[in-house]
């Protein structure tokens, strides 16, 4: 497909998790509105039923008995309270009848309703609330005035009772309503969840279905590049450096324009290595192509591959944009300084490829000062010895080892250690690295650790360069030290220009 071919790579993992995290994502979102909307209409009418029960079952009786204990007794409305505690009578049935009609007028001033039928009935009840606050003051009044015993008892027959017992049978009725409401919110809820979990398996299947039609292709994409480009490196590590003609469109490209960079890079200096100065620039050729390893590079790729193929997706992604980041700051554009903070992000690089491919025993930090980042360093120096930390340290170890990468400043010079917890070295091994970083003779494992410390020690001083610590079974330090400099951009021109 020419849209996988024009996107990166980036834009197809997101294209394949777009598919299907934004029909489910919808999916979700209609059963979530729904569910909350029956919920809420659910709710309300529990609610409204709850507010409602008491009063139901309590407002008439205590009413009647409260305005009947009032004409009885010959008492203000007022002054009940007050008689409850003092006689025999029922506190609690006792009460202000103005205060229960104001608790039940509230009540129903709070009630939502959701049928036409069910607002009917408590705009009744609020109107023979009213009427029936009208009529107990009219019976508290008569006792204020005396005299008015018979009146007040036709009132309480006629009016008080008829008015309570209308409204218990409006709240009754109320009450209908409302549980018929929620028999059909629940009849409704169970409909639309079926219909839903319907809707979401055809949509499911039809995901799946166009998922996995594209995951091939999206694979294919990705795994064809990488291969080619596998079958280049082995021709670069046959002496072949004709550039890799590949076209993909997505980070592979860029890997691809950075290989033939690297690889015409390479090729150049294999062509001008005589030109260069003799000590310095060999020193600095012999390191590079041993940096820019095609062995690393494909068995890097070949792991892409591997991932790729497995359906790992964010990690081919993450390894790739390390890959590429690694062989940025290799090239540095023929620079031969850069800052620590491109430093840091190199082997920051180097070490995520290396978790990726040795997970099982290899963990790293890196602590280095960011008040150093803007300070130069020659690049490649830091490289070489976590690789040393990995392979002669680490690899070697039974379980999971650790390489510690540390920066600081200490006085006018930056110090870097690098620390693994490995096999470690005796003291034969370590006096034969030390002579070999003083050249003055070959170590397996002191190759590339010697072109280092020659390049520090030419560019800096014969006081700077590695020193090495180590303890048989425990680890080893090595610690780097050099000057705190700037970065001599003139004199990158000036070796350009020569």
């Amino acid at each position: 497909m020419k849209f996988l071919k024009k996107n990166t790579l980036s834009r197809k993992m997101n294209l394949l998790a777009a598919m299907v995290m934004v029909p489910l994502t919808l999916l979700i979102l209609y059963l979530l509105i729904n569910l909350i909307n029956f919920s809420t209409a659910y709710n309300q009418s529990v609610k409204n039923i709850t507010a409602i029960k008491d009063y139901t079952l309590n407002f008439k009786t205590d009413l009647d008995y409260s305005v009947y204990r009032a004409v009885s007794d010959n008492l203000r409305v007022e002054d009940l309270a007050e008689y409850a505690k003092t006689s025999n009578v029922d506190s609690a049935q006792v009460r202000d009848p103005y205060q229960m009609i104001n608790e039940l007028r509230n009540a129903v001033n709070r009630q939502e309703c959701s049928q036409t039928e069910s607002a009917d009935l408590m705009r009744r009840v609020s109107k023979s609330l009213g009427w029936l606050e009208r009529i107990v003051q009219k019976i508290d009044e008569n006792i204020k005035e005396g005299g008015h015993y018979a009146d007040n008892i036709d009132l309480l027959d006629k009016d008080i009772r008829s008015s309570t017992q209308l409204i218990q049978d409006n709240l009754q009725a109320y009450t209908y309503y409302e549980a018929v409401s929620l028999e059909h919110i629940r009849s409704q809820l169970e409909k639309r969840v079926s219909d839903t979990l319907l809707l979401c398996m055809g949509i499911l299947l039809t995901i799946l279905a166009v998922d996995l039609v594209l995951t091939r292709r999206i694979t294919r994409s990705v795994t064809q590049p990488i291969r080619e480009l596998c079958m280049a490196t082995r021709q670069v590590a046959k002496g072949n450096f004709s550039p890799a003609e590949i076209e993909s469109g997505d980070e592979i490209q860029v890997l691809t324009n950075s290989f033939n960079d690297m690889t015409g890079e390479i090729q150049y200096l294999i062509e001008n290595i005589k030109k260069e100065q003799k000590n310095l620039r060999d020193t600095e050729l012999r390191l590079l192509q041993a940096q820019i390893n095609p062995h690393f590079l494909y068995n890097t790729l070949d792991a892409i591959v591997w991932m790729a193929e497995g359906g790992q997706d964010a990690e081919v992604v993450s390894m790739v944009t390390a890959l590429s980041e690694f062989f940025r700051t290799t090239l540095s554009e023929g620079k031969d300084y850069i800052t620590i903070r491109e430093e840091e992000s190199h082997i920051r690089s180097y070490l995520e490829i290396q978790e990726f491919r040795y997970a099982d025993i290899l963990e790293y930090e890196i602590n280095i000062d960011p008040q150093l980042y803007n300070y130069g360093i020659l690049k490649l120096t830091l490289q070489p010895l976590v690789e040393n930390a990995l392979y002669h340290g680490i690899k070697n170890k039974r379980g999971k080892g650790k390489i510690t990468v540390r920066g600081y400043a200490q006085g006018g010079d930056i110090i870097f250690e690098v620390r693994d917890n490995g096999i470690g070295m005796d003291e034969e091994e370590l006096s034969r690295l030390n002579r070999t970083l003083k050249g003055e003779e070959s170590h397996d494992r002191g190759f590339g650790l010697g072109n280092v410390n020659e390049r520090i020690r030419l560019n800096y001083g014969s006081e700077y360069g590695i020193t090495f610590h180590s303890v048989k079974g425990e680890g080893t330090v090595a610690t780097v030290r050099i000057p705190k400099k700037n970065i001599p951009f003139p004199q990158n021109n000036e070796q350009k220009k020569s």
